[in-house]
């Protein structure tokens, strides 16, 4: 399991998070919400090893993250962030293939060649697999990203044996039109049947509803509430934390819960 427990955060004079906790197991997809500022990235960044909090803790498998060596670390996390700087002109399979790095030694180039064109079929971007990554849109460089860290969790393996995985996207469907939106999504839920841990930030409540099995809410730093969908996503809730006022309604399809604006 992937944890974060009672984490605190200042930059400066600011505290970003105020002892939220939460955990993300293998195969499940979190969904962390809040409004602009609520510390989800922050958080995420934690949870990802790469920002050390001045109180609390993270851990992977009940091991603090900052003890486990950077090459094991990346073999059972991936991080998908918001925005991924490449000026480089590598065509797109080569930076899929960057996914690649932490299994050097342990998977022959064959091997790596097959998990990158798979998973730039999960993604939907096989038709790009030559391209050069700096003539993309942003919508398609964030799905060539998405390609990147399945890859480096080795997507396609059901069973992760002694190694559990975990997946962290950070807003993966900023950049995305709808359909994609939701293609991004089905490809978390694939994963997490896969028996990989998702953790994604979202912004859409009900594209969160649609595909997590538990939704997290941030406010303020804080945690403001945390379960299920149904039990999560309130009238009250939502005004509350988003200063919105909305209708809950249900899913005519789905049956889970979609928030409408009045």
């Amino acid at each position: 399991m992937l944890r974060a427990d009672d984490i605190h955060v200042r930059f400066g004079a600011a505290e970003v998070l105020r002892g939220p906790s939460l955990a993300v197991a293998p195969g499940e997809v979190v969904a962390v919400l809040g409004p602009n500022g609520a510390g989800k990235s922050t958080l995420l960044a934690v949870l990802a090893g790469t920002l050390r909090p001045q109180q609390g803790e993270a851990a992977l498998e009940g091991r603090a993250l900052a003890d486990w060596p950077p090459r094991a670390l990346a073999l059972r996390r991936a991080v998908l962030p918001q925005h991924s700087e490449l000026a480089f002109g590598f065509p797109v399979l080569e930076v899929v293939l960057l996914g690649r790095s932490p299994h050097a030694g342990a998977s022959s180039r064959a091997d790596d060649l097959a998990i990158a064109v798979a998973c730039l079929a999960e993604a939907e971007v096989s038709h790009l697999a030559h391209r050069l990554y700096t003539t993309l849109s942003g919508g398609e460089r964030q799905r060539v990203q998405l390609a990147r860290v399945l890859a480096q969790i080795d997507f396609a393996q059901t069973d992760g044996g002694d190694r559990p995985r975990y997946l962290l996207l950070d807003e993966p469907t900023s950049s995305l039109d709808l359909a994609h939106q939701h293609a991004t999504l089905k490809t978390a839920r694939r994963a997490a049947q896969r028996g990989i841990g998702v953790l994604a930030i979202l912004h859409d409540l009900n594209l969160a509803a649609m595909y997590a099995d538990r939704l997290v809410v941030l406010s303020r730093g804080s945690l403001a509430a945390e379960g299920t969908p149904v039990d999560v996503l309130t009238e009250d809730l939502v005004r509350g934390t988003f200063d919105l006022p909305v209708h809950i309604t249900r899913h005519p399809t789905r049956g889970c819960p979609q928030v409408v604006p009045v």
